[in-house]
C-alpha cells in the first residue's frame, strides 16, 4: 500500500476525529475531490451540517478539490440563504407556500454560482466561505476568516471580511505549482515526491517538474 488507503473513512490508526470527505458526503451536489479531510473531535462524519442554505430546487454546487484540509466547524454559506434585500421586505414569504405562494417570483436574493475550493487549501478553525466564492490552489484560510470574495492561490487570508494577508511563495513558484498540477499525478509518483513537496526548496521543485 502506498499511503493512507483511498477508500477508508478514517485513514489513520486509532483516530476517529479525522475522516476522508469523499468516502463520507452523500449529497450529491457536493463533490469533494480524493484525500482531502474533515477533522472534527465532536463529529467527523457530520461535515454536511456544516453546508448550510443548500437547497435542492436552488441546484448550486460546492465542489472541493483534492488533498484539502478542512477544520472543525469550517462552514459554507449556500445561495439558499441569499435573501431578495431590493424589495421592501427582506422576509420570505413565498418559501412558505399557501396563501403566501405570491411572493415566490421575488424570492430569491440573487444566484452567485457553485462554491469551488481549489486543491491543497487548508481551511482553518470557524472559517465562514460565503456563496459563489472561489478559492485558488494552495491557499490558507485562517481561523474564523469570513471569506467574502475569491481567494488567490497560494494566498493567505483573514479577518472579517477575509483580507490578503500574504502570499506564500514568490510569483515564479506560485506558477510552477499551478502548472505541475501535483495533486493529479498517480499516487506513486506523489509519494516518491513528499520530499520535494513538503519542503521549500524552489530548486529541488524545478527539478521535479521535469522529471
Amino acid at each position: 500500500m502506498i499511503g493512507p488507503d483511498i477508500k477508508s473513512v478514517f485513514p489513520m490508526e486509532n483516530i476517529r476525529s479525522l475522516c476522508f470527505l469523499k468516502n463520507v458526503v452523500v449529497n450529491s451536489n457536493i463533490e469533494i475531490g480524493d484525500y482531502t479531510y474533515y477533522d472534527d473531535p465532536n463529529n467527523p462524519l457530520g461535515f454536511e451540517k456544516n453546508v448550510l442554505y443548500h437547497f435542492d430546487f436552488i441546484g448550486d454546487k460546492l465542489k472541493i478539490g483534492k488533498f484539502c484540509a478542512i477544520a472543525s466547524n469550517a462552514k459554507f454559506i449556500m445561495n439558499g440563504a441569499n435573501h431578495n434585500t431590493n424589495s421592501f421586505t427582506t422576509f420570505p414569504f413565498g418559501a412558505f407556500g399557501g396563501d403566501w405562494e405570491a411572493g415566490l417570483e421575488n424570492l430569491s436574493g440573487g444566484f452567485k454560482g457553485d462554491t469551488v475550493i481549489g486543491n491543497d487549501v487548508w481551511i482553518g478553525y470557524n472559517a465562514t466561505i460565503m456563496p459563489g466564492v472561489n478559492i485558488g490552489n494552495g491557499a490558507i484560510i485562517a481561523t474564523n476568516a469570513v471569506v467574502t470574495k475569491d481567494v488567490p492561490s497560494y494566498s493567505i487570508v483573514g479577518g472579517n471580511p477575509a483580507k490578503l494577508m500574504r502570499y506564500r511563495f514568490d510569483e515564479e513558484t506560485i506558477d510552477i505549482l499551478n502548472t505541475m498540477k501535483w495533486w493529479e499525478w498517480d499516487i506513486e509518483k506523489i509519494t516518491e515526491s513528499i520530499p520535494v513537496l513538503t519542503s521549500n526548496n524552489t530548486n529541488a521543485l524545478r527539478e521535479l517538474i521535469k522529471t
